[in-house]
């Protein structure tokens, strides 16, 4: 064989090594954003930063997850509202969100026993006297 059939063959090689990955990725299936909203939510960035800020100038830790009782307790005053969001970044389809609101004194706690195990983003969001907060856990089930 010359080289001159040696690079056709070559290329020709390449061409459709490339030609099947092209396939490939056009039909994958659950390729997604995060969210579906991604640069809305990139440009509200800023506003979740002071949130944080405000959350952590409350002097005490909000969120809690407990591994024993698979369960986050929320410290939170009477009257609060807001949302607890379960994020599940490599599956959306688990992903779940919770109203909450506190009626009565004390903590209160919120069983995740019926989740799926791995990775998990737990997110509060959460209104209270007039400010809203914000607060993050990353847990492994």
């Amino acid at each position: 064989m010359d080289w001159g059939k040696g690079i056709i063959l070559t290329i020709i090689g390449f061409v459709i090594v490339v030609m099947t990955m092209v396939v490939i990725s056009v039909r994958m299936d659950g390729i997604e954003l995060v969210t579906d909203n991604y640069y809305e939510q990139e440009i509200k960035y800023q506003d979740r930063i002071d949130e944080e800020k405000l959350t952590l100038a409350l002097g005490r830790d909000v969120l809690v997850y407990e591994s024993d009782t698979k369960s986050v307790i929320l410290d939170l005053p009477v009257g609060s509202k807001g949302k607890l969001n379960l994020f599940r970044p490599s599956e959306r389809a688990l992903d779940q969100e919770l109203a909450v609101e506190i009626k009565d004194v004390g903590k209160k706690e919120v069983s995740i026993k019926h989740l799926k195990p791995g990775y998990w983003r737990v997110q509060l969001s959460w209104t209270e006297n007039g400010e809203n907060y914000y607060q993050e856990k990353k847990i492994s089930l």
